[in-house]
């Protein structure tokens, strides 16, 4: 198999949570044994919207702390933060000279944000731009994505398209998305996407008890009023756990015991949780490891932004060449 460049970014939110690892993170790791790997926290993005400027910089490094504890591993792969790496800042620039803004005004998530907020800063309605510069700065031709980002990878390609249509043609490849099996993992409430800000989220490094706290009253099937009322597994947002943490035995199991009400509610999630513990175990430990050695953390990162940032000093040369931008020699 010829190895792919691979290019995916998250958010500086902290720790991460169950919904992250599955629907993101767990693939990452898996990719990084298969691709030529980029992994982003992507700083500047977070800056787009209302933030807390003293906390910033800490769930930074957080993030970093959770990426080494999941598995991504410096050796396999590049995991650095956004703006240590300025190119990204420059190339969005330029490609804003070729992004239509009727594209960007018509993205289905600036709409959204938009109409939330009384004055709409420039930054939330060019994100999908900075999001193409992430990529195509280091010409990733695969993005992993959830289903929510696939609008802003077509105008990712668009972007491309344009570019290398005034510039050169096929200099930048058109990246395309690389779904994961757990597209949108919902949070405890069974109703929304997990997210930290709805509190319906079990965090990566919670402790045995506070998974096992936080599972019990968690939404299954409605039509599981009692323990003796069968269900339907594939509506069940404890199931769709189950496919992410449980061995696929057990999931088989796990959906002949709900449509036969062969187990309670309760006995489903007992499973899940001592099932969810094992995996995350040795995840929480390497955390606490990389926290007691934050310099460690630190130099990890700082060593990946350097190698992101050669090859973004070869992209942004050409880019400049091919643009006309005089030489600064």
């Amino acid at each position: 198999m010829t190895s792919k460049r691979v290019f995916s970014g998250i958010q500086p939110s902290g720790e991460l949570h169950i919904g992250n690892y599955l629907g993101a993170v767990q693939n990452w790791v898996r990719l990084q044994t298969q691709h030529d790997c980029l992994f982003c926290v992507v700083d500047l993005h977070a800056i787009t919207q209302p933030y807390d400027a003293s906390a910033l910089s800490s769930l930074t490094f957080d993030m970093a702390v959770s990426l080494f504890a999941a598995g991504l591993d410096p050796d396999k792969c590049i995991v650095f933060v956004q703006s240590h790496v300025a190119e990204h800042t420059e190339l969005n620039w330029l490609l804003a000279s070729v992004t239509p803004l009727g594209e960007l005004e018509r993205q289905t998530q600036y709409k959204d944000k938009a109409q939330r907020q009384e004055s709409v800063a420039l930054g939330l309605l060019a994100y999908p731009v900075l999001q193409a510069a992430d990529v195509l700065l280091y010409k990733a031709s695969l993005v992993p994505v959830g289903e929510d980002q696939v609008q802003h990878l077509e105008l990712m390609r668009e972007i491309a398209r344009r570019w290398n249509a005034r510039y050169g043609d096929r200099f930048f490849p058109e990246p395309q998305p690389l779904l994961t099996k757990t597209k949108r993992v919902l949070g405890l409430d069974g109703k929304a996407k997990m997210s930290k800000s709805l509190g319906n989220t079990i965090g990566l490094f919670e402790s045995p008890e506070s998974i096992w706290e936080k599972l019990k009253p968690a939404a299954t099937d409605p039509a599981r009023k009692t323990r003796k009322d069968p269900g339907t597994p594939e509506i069940c947002n404890i199931f769709t756990l189950h496919q992410g943490f449980s061995p696929p035995d057990t999931v088989t199991e796990v959906a002949q015991k709900c449509r036969t009400a062969g187990w309670g509610c309760l006995d489903c999630k007992r499973v899940l949780a001592d099932n969810m513990i094992k995996e995350l175990a040795p995840l929480r430990e390497r955390a606490a490891a990389f926290k007691r050695d934050p310099a460690g953390v630190l130099q990890r990162l700082r060593g990946c932004a350097d190698r992101a940032r050669t090859l973004a000093q070869r992209t942004i040369a050409d880019v400049r060449e091919r643009m006309g931008l005089l030489k600064n020699v």
